[in-house]
Parts: C-alpha cells; sequence; structure tokens
C-alpha cells in the first residue's frame, strides 16, 4: 500500500514552459491495512487494497466503499469502479487517495485523544514559467517602502 509521488497532467493544456499542466500527489504518513484481505470488513472496505485509484467521473460514483457498505458483501465501490478499465485519457477524472493511520496509544491520549494529523499535499505543476514567489520586491525597496 505504500506509495510515492503520483501525478495527473491535462495534455490539452500546455503551460509556459512548453509542459502540460498537472499536480502531483505527495503522499504523507500512511499504514498498510491490518486486516486480512479475506475479512468482512476488509471485502466490504475494498478501496484500502490500493492507495490511489483513477476513475473516469460518473455522477453516480461517489461512495469508496459503496452506497451501502455494511450491509453488502464486498465488491462494491472503486473496485467496481475500476472493474471496467475504462480509458482515462482525455476525459474528467477522479482521483482516489486512500490512507490509514495505525495509533500507538500514550497515557495521554485516554479519555480523549488529543490530536492525530493524516493526510497528503497536492501540489500544482506546471503553470508558472518560475516560482510566482519571485516577483518580491528587493530589501532595498521594501525599506524604502517603510520609511515612507
Amino acid at each position: 500500500m505504500g506509495i510515492g509521488c503520483g501525478g495527473s497532467s491535462n495534455p490539452a493544456v500546455v503551460g509556459p514552459r512548453g509542459y502540460p499542466v498537472g499536480y502531483t500527489i505527495v503522499p504523507g504518513e500512511s499504514a498498510r491495512p491490518h486486516l486480512a484481505t479475506t475479512a468482512p470488513a476488509r471485502r466490504r472496505g475494498g478501496f484500502i487494497d490500493y492507495a490511489l485509484w483513477v476513475t473516469r467521473y460518473r455522477a453516480d460514483e461517489m461512495d469508496a466503499a459503496g452506497r451501502y457498505p455494511n450491509q453488502g458483501r464486498g465488491g462494491d465501490g472503486l473496485p467496481r469502479f475500476a472493474a471496467n478499465d475504462a480509458p482515462i485519457v482525455n476525459t474528467d477524472v477522479v482521483v482516489w487517495y486512500t490512507f490509514g493511520i495505525t495509533h500507538v496509544p500514550r497515557v495521554e491520549d485516554w479519555p480523549v485523544m488529543p490530536v492525530h494529523r493524516a493526510g497528503f499535499t497536492l501540489v500544482p505543476d506546471g503553470f508558472f514559467a518560475r516560482n510566482p514567489a519571485l516577483d518580491t520586491p528587493p530589501p532595498d525597496v521594501l525599506r524604502k517602502l517603510e520609511r515612507r
């Protein structure tokens, strides 16, 4: 379930450097699922089998585990959405990123755990010719502005 950086680009839109614009997913902390692949909960939550899924956009495909995961037998949601292996080039897509945490409890977490952060970063790629923060005025100009 480990994932390195993954990316998505739009070949129809070319940025100022001549490359397609897109985004890079930079994963944060994540854990592998501890459930056996044959466990009922794991079958109903098949989306945890892979950290990254990309599917064609369909308005009725909104639930990673299917509409009623607690009542299902498994195989619904992302495994079903991706089963037809529909082409995704030059279409609207949905990028599904799955991350999990394994919490090692501490005395300070009881009776209420204060916080555990998990997530990822979505980084724009190819939208600018250079770093847009580089157009800040030099220090001497800033000092002159401060004296006014």
